[in-house]
Parts: structure tokens; C-alpha cells; sequence
């Protein structure tokens, strides 16, 4: 019995020695981290916002770290290929997540677990990078030149105005399923791969409205597509003879696209802190805001605890507008 008690008692001291030592070395990882060059992978095509905001951040990041900050795509199935590469990927600082909504709080409301590939929850919430208002763009030569005039265009012709999404269960394809519930309207859903090949075929009139962030859509305003209305709860700066859709008579609409950065599960948490201190202070720099500025985001930052919350704020959001929408996607 003695004998048996010493082993088990021997046996405990191993392990809490050993869990001290994976500690000790978690804190030293953390404390040189980054040594080597950090990936940033965006699960979405170049080109768009989602694409754009994370190239500028790792610019500023490689030159605070001295090492190399590169961002790479990696598309499909409305995010979920990217972002179930970023959680299986060694817990280590060196790969992260760099998302719009969908992988992060939308696809585990709308995806099947199995198809799904990774479990959002799971993810490391880091921070906020920046916001933008979504707006209502058609294509040229579109018969409404109001959102007023759209949507009585829409009522008067159920099923034959098209609409673009970035994807299947993207922020985009949900506002206009929120839009639809608000003003009683019935469109046809045209799911893309991503802002750029949707906004190629607004221009080309290929389809009649997108509901995109106004940081892809702000340069094109005007001959190769007409922004009627903007989804946030007052005119921007950027468009101010721009009415909003609250103001054109659809009662508490709302809708804005964010970009926020994720570790895998299992990061340590001060490389997450690290992470979370350099990147706050980046987004705070004067030449940082500027850039977001020309693509009108507003730059967030926030602490992890800030992130988690607005994170689970905006799945509760999205859960709500799916479940009552009944939408899924295989």
C-alpha cells in the first residue's frame, strides 16, 4: 500500500513538473515571439476590404516585430476552408485568422458541425480591426433612383430583382434576407465568391443590387454603379447627401461588416496579449487610420475581453436573422 501510494505520489510530482516546464517554455516562446515570419490568412478572394485591411496591418506589424508579416487567401465555402486551416494549425502565434463576420459568428448558425470543418467558439478572439457600414448598391441603369423607388420596384415585381451576396451565409446575403423581411419584398439570391467578382458583375449588369461595404464600393460610386442608401444608423461622412435606409422608411435596419483577428485554439495566452497589444497599437497609428480612412473604416482595436463579447453579441445578431429566415447551407 505504502509502495503504491509513493508511486502515485511520485507519479503526480512528474506530471506537475512537467506541466510547470510546458508552462516555462509557453512564456518563453511568448516572450521572443515573433522569431520567424507570421502568416496571416484571409479566407477570402484578394481585392475586397476583407482582403485589403489585414495587408495594411501586417505592413506596420512587420516593421514593429522585424520579421516578415505575410497574408495569404485561402477561399471557399463561405470562408470556412480558411478558417478550418487557421484552427488546425500549430497553436503557436505564427498562423492566424483574419475574417469578416462569417467564419467568426455567422457559419456555425447556418452550417452543419460536420461540414463545417472547425468549431468557431474554439478560435482565439484577438481583436476587432476596423468596421464599415454596409450600403445599397445597383447596377447602372437601374429604373430606381431612391431606395424608396427600389423597394416599390421590388413589391411590383416579386421574384425578378437580383441581388448579390460574397457568398452563402456572407454579411451580404443576410442583409438582403434582413432587407427582404423589412420591407416585404421577395428577390433572387446570386451568391459570389467574394466582394470583387460581385461588384464586377453590378458594373456589368449582370445583377441588380449588392449590399457591400461601403470601403469596396466608395471608389465606384457614380457611372459604374449608384449607392442609394447606407445600412448604418446615421449618414456617413464619406456620402452625406446619402440617405439611410432608416431614414427612406425601413425601421430599425441595421448593418455593418467587420474584420477581426483569431489565433487557433490553444495559443498561448500571452502571445494572444502580444498579439492583442501590438496589433491595438498599430490600428492606432495616425498613417494606419488614414489608410482606413480611404477605404471608409473605422478602425476598433479592443481588448480580448471586448472582442469575445462583441463576438457573441453579433452570433446571437445573425443566429436570429437565419433561424427566423430558416436558411442553411449544405
Amino acid at each position: 500500500m505504502r509502495h503504491s501510494r509513493r508511486l502515485v505520489i511520485a507519479g503526480l510530482g512528474a506530471v506537475l513538473a512537467h506541466t510547470a516546464m510546458d508552462r516555462a517554455n509557453a512564456a518563453d516562446a511568448a516572450s521572443d515571439y515573433p522569431t520567424h515570419t507570421v502568416r496571416i490568412i484571409v479566407p477570402f478572394p484578394a481585392g475586397g476590404t476583407a482582403d485589403v485591411l489585414p495587408r495594411i496591418v501586417a505592413q506596420y506589424l512587420g516593421k514593429r516585430w522585424n520579421q516578415p508579416v505575410v497574408v495569404e487567401n485561402k477561399t471557399g465555402a463561405g470562408g470556412n476552408i480558411g478558417a478550418a486551416y487557421v484552427a488546425t494549425s500549430a497553436p503557436d502565434g505564427y498562423t492566424l485568422l483574419a475574417s469578416p463576420p462569417g467564419p467568426l459568428a455567422i457559419n456555425d448558425s447556418l452550417y452543419k458541425p460536420e461540414s463545417l470543418g472547425f468549431k468557431p467558439a474554439d478560435l482565439m478572439p484577438i481583436t476587432v480591426l476596423g468596421t464599415v457600414p454596409n450600403v445599397l448598391d445597383v447596377r447602372p441603369g437601374f429604373p430606381a433612383k431612391t431606395a424608396q423607388e427600389l423597394i416599390a420596384y421590388a413589391k411590383a415585381n416579386p421574384g425578378k430583382v437580383s441581388f448579390a451576396s460574397q457568398g452563402n451565409g456572407s454579411t451580404s446575403h443576410l442583409t438582403g434576407i434582413l432587407f427582404q423581411k423589412l420591407t416585404g419584398t421577395q428577390m433572387v439570391h446570386i451568391p459570389y465568391r467574394g466582394t470583387t467578382p460581385a461588384l464586377q458583375d453590378i458594373m456589368a449588369s449582370q445583377v441588380d443590387l449588392f449590399f457591400d461595404n461601403l470601403g469596396s464600393s466608395l471608389a465606384l460610386q457614380g457611372d459604374k454603379l449608384r449607392i442609394l442608401a447606407t445600412g448604418g444608423n446615421k449618414r456617413d461622412p464619406l456620402l452625406p447627401d446619402v440617405p439611410t435606409l432608416r431614414e427612406a422608411g425601413v425601421a430599425s435596419f441595421e448593418s455593418s461588416t467587420w474584420f477581426a483577428v483569431v489565433a487557433p485554439p490553444g495559443t498561448p495566452p500571452a502571445i494572444v496579449q502580444t498579439l492583442n497589444k501590438d496589433i491595438t497599437e498599430v490600428l492606432a497609428l495616425p498613417e494606419v487610420k488614414e489608410q482606413f480612412a480611404k477605404i471608409a473604416v473605422e478602425p476598433v482595436g479592443g481588448s480580448i475581453a471586448e472582442t469575445t463579447k462583441f463576438f457573441a453579441d453579433e452570433h446571437d445578431k445573425w443566429r436570429d436573422v437565419i433561424t427566423s429566415a430558416k436558411i442553411s447551407v449544405e
